[in-house]
């Protein structure tokens, strides 16, 4: 038997329709250029704290 799944409620005025989706920020839907450009600001990021805390 199916579950009775109850539908959220819904926040906008009779009549009108769904207020536009906000898209929330993600790292997949960066191009593959901006990923790697991040993926090595972290690894040049991780070796200075490493050159860093060497020193000290």
């Amino acid at each position: 038997m199916p579950t009775h799944v109850p539908h959220p409620h819904h926040h906008h005025h009779p009549g009108q329709g769904h207020p536009p989706a906000s898209i929330s920020p993600s790292i997949l839907r960066l191009s593959v250029l901006q990923r790697l450009a991040i993926a090595a600001a972290l690894i040049a990021l991780l070796w200075g704290a490493v050159i860093w805390a060497m020193k000290i």
